[in-house]
C-alpha cells in the first residue's frame, strides 16, 4: 500500500504522540499491566486509522474524451439539475460523491483538458450533506475544459471534520484525465456540474471510485 504524500506530517505526529504516550503511561504507572495492554491496542488501532486514510492506490486510467470519471471514492449522495452560478451560470446536472473518513482521498480530474478557471473560497464546515454546503463551505471551484471545448466544473467542498482542501492545478494547466488534482483531509464531498443531456452512469446511494467509475457520457456536439 503507498501512502499519499500528503499524510506524511500526520503520521510523523500520530507517531510522537503514541510513542509519548506509551512512554508516559511506563514511567507513572509501571504496573497498570491492563491498562499498559489497552493503551497498547488503542495506539496501534489509532496508527492503522491514520495510515489507511492517507492510502493512495496505483491504477491505470482509462481516459476516453467522451466520458468523465468519478474524481473521488465515495457514494452517490446528488443527481439532479442546478444552476451554476458562479463560473457556468446555467443550467446543469448536479452530481455529488460523499467521502466518508475511511474512503481514500485523493481526488482526481473528471477530464483530461485546460484548467480554465480556479479559486478557493474560505467558508464554513456544515456538514458535507447539508444542500448548502456546495456555496458556504470552504472550497475549491474548478473548470477543465476538454478539446471539444466542452467545460466540466467540479468543487472540492470541506465537511464538518475537513479543514484542510489541497490542490495541485492552476489556470492555463493541461491536465491529464484520472491525474491527481488535489486532496482533502477527514472526509468531505465533491460536486461535478454536467452538461444537460449527458448520459449519467450511476444512480444515488452507488459506491463509486475515483478515476475508475464512469459518472456519465458527455452529449454528442
Amino acid at each position: 500500500m503507498t501512502v499519499h504524500k500528503e499524510g506524511y506530517t500526520s503520521i510523523a505526529l500520530c507517531v510522537l504522540f503514541i510513542f509519548v504516550l506509551n512512554a508516559a503511561i511506563d514511567f507513572y504507572i509501571p504496573g497498570a499491566h491492563v491498562l499498559k495492554w489497552i493503551i497498547y491496542i488503542l495506539s496501534f488501532a489509532l496508527f492503522v486509522i491514520i495510515v489507511q486514510f492517507f492510502r493512495s492506490p496505483k491504477f491505470a486510467v482509462t481516459a476516453n474524451e467522451k466520458q468523465v470519471l468519478c474524481p473521488a471514492d465515495g457514494k452517490v449522495v446528488v443527481i439532479e439539475e442546478a444552476t451554476e452560478t458562479e463560473y457556468l451560470k446555467d443550467k446543469r446536472i448536479q452530481l455529488s460523491v460523499f467521502m466518508s473518513p475511511v474512503n481514500v482521498h485523493v481526488n482526481r480530474n473528471p477530464i483530461g483538458g485546460v484548467v480554465k478557471y480556479f479559486k478557493y473560497n474560505p467558508g464554513k464546515y456544515l456538514v458535507a450533506w447539508h444542500p448548502k454546503s456546495s456555496t458556504e463551505n470552504e472550497r475549491t471551484t474548478i473548470v477543465i475544459e476538454n478539446k471539444a471545448g466542452t467545460p466540466i466544473l467540479f468543487r472540492q467542498i470541506a465537511g464538518a471534520l475537513a479543514r484542510r482542501i489541497v490542490w495541485y492545478v492552476k489556470e492555463g494547466d493541461k491536465v491529464e484525465q484520472g491525474q491527481q488534482f488535489g486532496f482533502i483531509k477527514f472526509g468531505s464531498r465533491v460536486d461535478v456540474f454536467l452538461p444537460l443531456g449527458s448520459t449519467i452512469k450511476v444512480e444515488l446511494g452507488q459506491v463509486v471510485k475515483g478515476g475508475r467509475t464512469v459518472l456519465a457520457e458527455l452529449p454528442k456536439a
